[in-house]
């Protein structure tokens, strides 16, 4: 029995019994973790790869000795099958950031948890490689071309044919092949850790602390900080994202110079690269092992791929086209298009009422134009709309409109970006003026073309008393 093994190594450890072992949520390794209470709590673990648990207690206790906040190893059976380790409660970063996730809203506390995570980064991978014997390392103690290909083959084969998808598997390769130099053109004596991300960190005492790094090996830095700040489910904003990168090469620049051009150029190369790692391990955990908590993550890990698709990767064309059309896929796309931004945009006239919202959320803005210059006091603009060049120069040429339009173009985009990063579907912009013919028309459709422009998102524009409707399609 599991159990009965951790129970002889606590009492080896604290010179009594445990009073009661639970067993912990699962993670996505094949690990089994317990709370074993009584004189001491301590978690118990079991792991079917003698080879993989020794790695970790070799790395623990190297670390410990190098001052980095890892958790203490006890003691393990003589086949490494189990040991036990230092409980740091329960904790995880991940957890503790659930508001911002879910929010992309990080508060002061949430931003400071990361800022402490982000900015240790560098003395794991420096000062955990100083004298480390690699040799531990399981499965490889080398970040190589071998490793490389694994992670790329496992993409292929458990995620990107798991979908049915028709390609050239030698133009892939070739592409595979190109991404490998890439990734492997200069060497570094640093510690990557692998899997660095908010699950692997847990906070005790307002104070990070790093687990499951068996899987390290020596290479280069960038892979964390592509792990860390492009995870599928942390939801960080793009602002968010530069802050932590900054904070990074801040504290790289404490051991080696840093040539931020250089950096950012490389660190793109494995963001993608473990964005595929990451999709081919939920291709292999949730498709073939079936287990839910991956297949959910799918969607996040896609949506992570087509932002980054938005720069061209020109190095490995084949692949990108492959990816373009992964990402299109409608078991993708669908459950994109659920998270997609429209913004509602209408021209109306005050003396009808103000548009109802159809989606049920209460509306939006509503901006009124009627303190601008109005066209229809003149006879000779009865006839024309805010779409005809006759009134256009009128309202441009007054140049009312352009100073309105500007306050309202500074309001509408940052609810426009707040609204795509927290994931919301949907927001209604109104322009109102006494006859929803002039002002408001010429309002209505410069801030969709604007918002369209600016955004690629869609825009449902309709000019209600005028009986006009148009559609722009997302671009995003």
């Amino acid at each position: 029995m599991i159990t009965d093994q951790l129970k002889k190594l606590y009492h080896t450890h604290t010179g009594s019994g445990a009073k009661d072992v639970t067993e912990l949520p699962s993670s996505g390794s094949n690990r089994r973790y317990f709370r074993l209470t009584g004189a001491q709590s301590v978690i118990g673990v079991y792991g079917s790869s003698p080879e993989e648990n020794r790695a970790f207690v070799y790395m623990a206790s190297h670390f410990r000795k190098k001052a980095l906040p890892v958790p203490e190893v006890y003691g393990h059976t003589g086949n490494y099958l189990f040991y036990l380790q230092e409980d740091l409660g329960d904790t995880l970063l991940f957890h503790a950031i659930e508001k911002g996730r879910k929010s992309c809203v990080f508060d002061e506390t949430e931003r400071r948890l990361l800022r402490k995570t982000i900015t240790l980064l560098p003395a794991i991978q420096y000062r955990g490689a100083e004298d480390m014997d690699f040799s531990y390392c399981y499965p490889q103690p080398t970040f190589n071309l071998r490793s490389v290909l694994w992670d790329l083959n496992y993409f292929k084969y458990c995620f990107l044919k798991a979908t049915g998808m028709d390609f050239q598997e030698d133009n892939l390769e070739d592409d595979f092949r190109r991404m490998s130099e890439t990734l492997l053109c200069d060497s570094s004596d640093t510690f990557l850790y692998r899997d660095f991300q908010s699950r692997n960190v847990m906070i005790k005492d307002g104070a990070p602390w790093f687990i499951d790094f068996q899987g390290g090996r020596r290479g280069p830095v960038y892979y964390d900080v592509a792990s860390f700040l492009w995870q599928a489910k942390a939801n960080f904003t793009d602002d968010l994202r530069r802050e932590l990168l900054s904070d990074y090469m801040q504290a790289l620049g404490r051991f080696r110079p840093v040539d931020e051009e250089n950096f950012l150029q490389r660190l793109r190369h494995f963001v993608l690269f473990r964005t595929l790692q990451v999709l081919g391990a939920y291709g292999f955990r949730g498709y073939f092992e079936k287990k839910p908590h991956f297949i959910q993550s799918v969607p996040f890990a896609i949506e992570n791929l087509r932002q980054l698709l938005r720069e061209d990767y020109a190095e490995y064309p084949y692949l990108c086209s492959v990816l373009r059309e992964l990402t299109g896929l409608k078991q993708f796309s669908d459950d994109i298009r659920k998270r997609t931004l429209e913004v509602k945009i209408v021209s109306f006239a005050y003396k009808k009422g103000i548009p109802n919202d159809p989606a049920g959320n209460g509306g939006g803005f509503v901006f009124d134009c009627r303190a601008v210059n109005n066209p229809g006091k003149y006879e000779r603009y009865n006839h024309f709309t805010g779409l005809d060049e006759p009134v256009i120069r009128f309202l441009e040429e007054e140049g009312e409109i352009a100073a309105f339009l500007h306050h309202v173009y500074g309001m509408v985009e940052a609810s426009v970006k707040r609204y795509m990063e927290r994931g919301f579907t949907n927001l209604m912009v109104c322009f109102g003026c006494t006859g929803g013919q002039h002002r408001s028309v010429y309002s209505a459709q410069r801030l969709a073309e604007h918002l369209h422009r600016r955004f690629g998102v869609k825009i449902h524009l309709t000019h209600r008393e005028q009986n006009i409707e148009q559609i722009f399609e997302a671009t995003v």
